[in-house]
């Protein structure tokens, strides 16, 4: 266990040594997910910057071990890196936004989770054109889900923005809690093939490759899953966005 708290001195030659490996692990689990654009040295550079701040503003007295509350912090470090790159073009976010927007109106005109084709329909595009977007958008998805994952997992420890004052820490602290709620709901009544896609990816680690070994189908269909998984999450979100 690496202990330290605030204005003690880092050493951040045994912090290397001892979660280096954990940076690593961290980088190839978000590169798996992204444009070969991306690069491993980048993200693992920029997670060292995480891992290092990290051990600068670590206080055990929070409650999270230091490794849960590093692991944050490398992960939201090595998305900065990746969103100042700006390497999403503009058309796939605006797909993203329309596909989550077909979804929201669907469900909301049906009341019940909506199918393939009907966002199809909703889009005025084939299926397969469908189905293309859905993996074009495969990389601009990531950031919101992960952000909201990491959220709902940063609850015990304060990682309050240093622009927010006392007063108004404990209302965004409140809404915090009700996203958390919200995300939990949501994440619970997607279909329940999404559900698992999800679960596998996000949880147990598992690639796409791997899932589809699971569920006894292609990777291809199991990228279009996790993509309509997400967006549809975004949509149940949006009061949140």
């Amino acid at each position: 266990m690496y202990e330290t708290e605030a204005k003690t001195k880092v050493d951040y030659q045994q912090l290397v040594e001892q979660y280096g490996v954990l940076v690593k692990r961290i980088a190839h689990h978000l590169l798996a997910r992204l444009p070969e654009s991306v690069q491993l040295d980048d993200l693992i550079q920029s997670g060292m910057i995480g891992l290092f701040e990290a051990a600068t503003n670590y206080d055990h007295s929070k409650g999270a071990s230091f490794e849960t509350y590093a692991g944050i912090r490398i992960r939201g470090s090595m998305l900065d890196e990746i969103r100042k790159g700006d390497w999403i073009p503009r058309s796939v976010h605006r797909n993203s936004r329309r596909i989550s927007d077909a979804i929201h109106t669907i469900e909301m005109r049906e009341g019940r989770d909506a199918t393939d084709q009907e966002v199809a329909d909703e889009l005025e595009v084939s299926l397969p054109e469908y189905y293309g977007l859905l993996k074009d958008t495969q990389g601009s998805r990531l950031f919101s889900f992960e952000e909201l994952i990491e959220n709902s997992h940063s609850d015990t420890y304060d990682t309050t923005h240093p622009d927010i004052t006392d007063e108004a820490a404990p209302h965004s602290g409140h809404q915090n809690t009700q996203m958390n709620v919200q995300l939990v709901d949501a994440m619970k009544a997607l279909p329940e093939r999404e559900q698992l896609v999800l679960s596998l990816y996000y949880d147990e680690e598992l690639n796409l490759k791997e899932i589809g070994a699971v569920l006894d189908v292609s990777e291809s269909r199991v990228s279009q899953i996790h993509s309509q998984a997400t967006l549809r999450l975004r949509a149940k979100m949006r009061d949140w966005a």
